[in-house]
């Protein structure tokens, strides 16, 4: 490997940025392609590749035009940050820890955020806004509200609408979503911006219980998270 390649690359794994390693099989070209840049000379079904393999974090060879192409792609670790210790949350939270995400439960709320609701997962009992600053959310990062609070809900939307959130949804009917609007939009949050968030969540499968709501959550976020066009819950 070059050492300007090289040294890239361990930037963006220490800063935890998405990026793919693509090496020409002819020995001749290298280059990295990250979200919204490329560093080297590559064809445009190149790197349309090697963005869609890193989206599926999938890395291996492939064929394109007249060359073979490596793929290795380097991913920070899928979280998922659910707003809200309530019923819904604790099928949500193993279902999405067998998926492969890193999941954080925020809720303030000592009697609701419990390590006996939620053994094995990470419990932050700061306020939403707080707690998201700490966070961070990135483009590997989900968040999912559902406490039905605007106090809790809101704040931590204000921040994952300014992040790079890969997918941002709340709990709620239409009638819900459409005062949800209004706040975000007094907030100073566009059309653009508000439209980012899946809302009601989750695919429509006719969900009633915590549990089958939560498979439509999960179902929902696995669909944006590999852009497949999807199909949104009923009111």
């Amino acid at each position: 490997m070059r050492a300007d390649i090289f040294s890239k690359l361990q930037t963006a794994r220490r800063s935890k940025t998405p990026v793919t390693l693509v090496d020409g099989l002819d020995g001749k070209t290298q280059a990295l392609v990250y979200a919204h840049k490329v560093e080297g000379d590559l064809p445009e079904a190149v790197v349309k590749e090697a963005r869609d393999r890193l989206r599926d974090n999938k890395s291996g060879v492939a064929e394109i035009g007249n060359g073979r192409w490596f793929f290795d792609c380097h991913n920070p670790p899928l979280r998922l940050i659910i707003i809200g210790a309530v019923h819904i949350s604790q099928t949500l939270v193993p279902m999405a820890s067998i998926a492969g995400y890193e999941v954080i439960v925020v809720d303030p709320r000592a009697s609701f955020a419990t390590a006996e609701r939620f053994p094995n997962v990470t419990l932050i009992d700061d306020w939403p806004d707080e707690a998201m600053e700490a966070l961070k959310p990135d483009s590997r990062t989900a968040v999912v509200t559902l406490t039905h609070d605007p106090k809790l809900d809101d704040p931590a939307l204000e921040i994952a609408l300014k992040s790079d959130a890969f997918y941002i949804t709340c709990l709620g009917s239409r009638r819900t979503h459409a005062k949800r609007v209004e706040r975000l939009k007094a907030m100073g949050f566009d059309d653009a911006a508000i439209g980012r968030i899946h809302a009601p969540a989750g695919l429509d499968i006719g969900a009633v219980s915590p549990a089958e709501i939560a498979i439509s959550v999960l179902a929902e976020l696995t669909a944006v998270l590999h852009a497949k066009p999807i199909v949104a819950a009923a009111a």
